[in-house]
């Protein structure tokens, strides 16, 4: 077994495990190459049926590519899709120019909420990687959330040797992170390896590329050349740039993102 093959049947196992231990569960799909490698990992673990709904929470602002590779991919590949959308906060006039948390927690945290409490969903898969921000280096595989999914950082089961904790009591919502061990070049190059699809967004045209996908108002590309898989790997390879450098709510304030994600960011 090579890393990626390492990598892999860790992630099914997760999968797998969770599967078998909580009853009413869900899959985060943001359009993301991570969420695109862990659909891909889901459908591997079940033998081609994903046995659960990807949630797709729209926002209303992405960009126009990832609502069209959401469309066709879920058609193509058979997958339940539940689109979840804060349409009284979007009435209401709510958009980034109100401040990004706040937006962010009105459109996505709310609007997740929404779906979770309307499809009873015990656990949400989410692909979610500790070198991505360091916030979610604080993270378990297996992570309590309280009544209204608020996240407690501090207070989070040891996870040793691959023994994860699995039995929580009665109203606990559980986030499951199949990724959470993986990097970003690991996901390139397990993208290159299976040929997983992805957003064209993330390809060079111009000398830009976006890195990190999210709402078009508050994501913005980076300078860049590669325009195949092989050159994004060898230009990740030696990169000191940061992934989510185009990231608009990550500087609004230092504690911006841990903000988000104790109060239920995805």
């Amino acid at each position: 077994m090579d890393d990626l093959d390492h990598l892999e049947s860790q992630s099914i196992y997760i999968f797998r495990e969770a599967y078998g231990k909580i009853e009413k569960l869900g899959m985060l799909w943001s359009i993301g190459k991570d969420s695109n490698a862990m659909l891909w990992l889901a459908r591997k673990a079940f033998f081609g049926h994903v046995p659960f709904p990807c949630i797709h929470i729209d926002t209303s602002f992405k960009l126009p590519e990832m609502i069209a590779f959401r469309d066709r991919v879920s058609r193509d590949w058979g997958v339940e899709l539940i689109v979840g959308q804060n349409k009284a906060a979007l009435d209401a006039g709510m958009n980034h120019e109100k401040g990004r948390v706040v937006c962010c927690t009105a459109l996505k945290t709310d609007g997740l909420k929404a779906v979770i409490e309307q499809h009873k969903f015990q656990g949400i898969f989410a692909g979610i990687r500790r070198d991505e921000e360091g916030t979610r280096a604080k993270e378990r595989v297996f992570s309590p959330r309280g009544l209204a999914a608020e996240w407690d950082y501090r207070d989070q089961p040891p996870e040793f040797w691959d023994q994860f904790k699995t039995e929580f009591p009665p109203g606990t919502h559980v986030r499951i992170h199949p990724l959470l061990h993986w990097t970003e070049l690991d996901i390139w190059r397990y993208i290159r390896r299976e040929g997983i699809p992805v957003v064209d967004l993330y390809f060079s045209k111009g000398g830009r590329r976006y890195r990190s996908l999210g709402c078009a108002p508050c994501t913005g590309s980076v300078a860049s050349t590669a325009s195949t898989l092989d050159e994004i790997i060898a230009e990740l390879e030696s990169t000191k740039i940061s992934e989510r450098s185009g990231r608009a709510q990550d500087k609004e304030a230092e504690d911006a993102f841990e903000r988000l994600r104790v109060g239920g960011y995805m």
